[in-house]
């Protein structure tokens, strides 16, 4: 997540509350997957971004996870992300999205 999407996610929640946003990643590795989901719920790890320390706790989801997936059209999520499903660790990937949905990590 660069610091102008941190910007973005920063701003939206100042303008519009955090109680109605959640955000979807589609991230294709579990490293990238886990540090942006940790952005968004426990504020950036990195300390450089607009979310440095800043715990926004947003439900996190990555576009592989089955309740993403059933929500979607079928002949859309085939056509945008049927090949990364093929070819990503996708076990991996939910698993640690999960991890930071669900607090994990928590100091």
């Amino acid at each position: 997540m660069d610091l102008d999407d941190q910007a973005n996610v920063s701003r939206l929640a100042e303008e519009s509350g955090t109680d109605d946003m959640l955000v979807v990643l589609g991230q294709p590795d579990p490293n990238s997957a886990g540090l942006f989901a940790e952005t968004v719920t426990r504020g950036d790890p990195t300390w450089a971004g607009p979310l440095a320390g800043v715990p926004l706790g947003l439900p996190v989801y990555h576009i592989l996870e089955e309740e993403i997936k059933e929500s979607m059209d079928p002949d859309l999520y085939q056509e945008h992300v049927g090949l990364m499903e093929l070819s990503a660790d996708v076990d991996e990937i939910v698993k640690w999205v999960k991890f930071y949905r669900e607090g994990g990590g928590e100091a």
